[in-house]
């Protein structure tokens, strides 16, 4: 059986990287065992490798900003690119779903309603009860969310499957096989806690409680499923 590539674009703040790293809580809440998926770190400069071989891609988030155009994102962004019109699977997650946004002609840039963070609704679009990620799952659901950035213009053709009151674009599909989500399906509870946590200074100089954010935290197992639907979608 063919394996996952993950692209690691960034790696947990560090009052979390004792959880271990993204591709690791991705790979886990996938249900992917470790040899199934070849973790490649893109933010630290190992190379992209050849598309053959893999049965799809998911590409992590992290602290970093599309708008920064660093040099190993907009390689990445030129590689997923050339992936997605040859049709390979993709998933984009976070900062991921706004690098595959970019990569395919779409806008990223600070959401003007600011930071979105916390267990958070998504409400589904018409297109998405037809959609192989998102069909049957219920109009509104829970999700893990924490982003400055947004798509703010989703790629030419795509199709806008989710939003809330904050994001417009928090799901898309372009083509057949690329998705983005901006929310966080691999994170659980006790990872959403502890980025609020870690991000409590931030949150207190915008005048929001962390105490009440992570309060309101609750499981969003809806959310993993789309994780899980990928894998499956993308075996066969």
């Amino acid at each position: 059986m063919q394996p996952f590539l993950i692209l690691e674009t960034g790696q947990p703040t560090p009052t979390m990287r004792r959880h271990g790293s993204f591709a690791h809580w991705i790979r886990v809440a996938a249900g992917l065992a470790v040899d199934a998926a070849v973790v490649v770190d893109v933010e630290r400069g190992d190379a992209l490798p050849t598309r053959d071989g893999f049965a799809g891609v998911i590409v992590t988030g992290s602290a970093a900003m599309v708008t920064e155009r660093r040099d190993w994102s907009e390689r990445s962004a030129a590689w997923l690119h050339e992936a997605a019109h040859a049709r390979l699977p993709l998933l984009g997650i976070c900062y991921g779903h706004q690098l595959l946004a970019h990569a395919l002609g779409g806008v990223v840039a600070n959401n003007p309603r600011g930071r979105e963070m916390g267990t958070v609704c998504i409400d589904l679009h018409a297109d998405a009860q037809t959609d192989p990620l998102f069909a049957g799952l219920p109009a509104r659901f829970p999700a893990q969310a924490t982003h400055l950035q947004s798509v703010l213009q989703p790629p030419p053709g795509a199709a806008v499957l989710a939003h809330n009151a904050h994001d417009a674009c928090h799901a898309f599909r372009w083509g057949e096989a690329a998705w983005g989500v901006q929310f966080h399906p691999e994170f659980s509870t006790g990872h959403m806690r502890g980025y609020i946590r870690a991000r409590r200074e931030a949150l207190q100089q915008e005048g929001r409680c962390p105490r009440q954010l992570a309060r309101a935290v609750s499981a969003a197992p809806r959310a993993r499923e789309i994780l899980r639907r990928f894998v499956r979608h993308a075996r066969r």
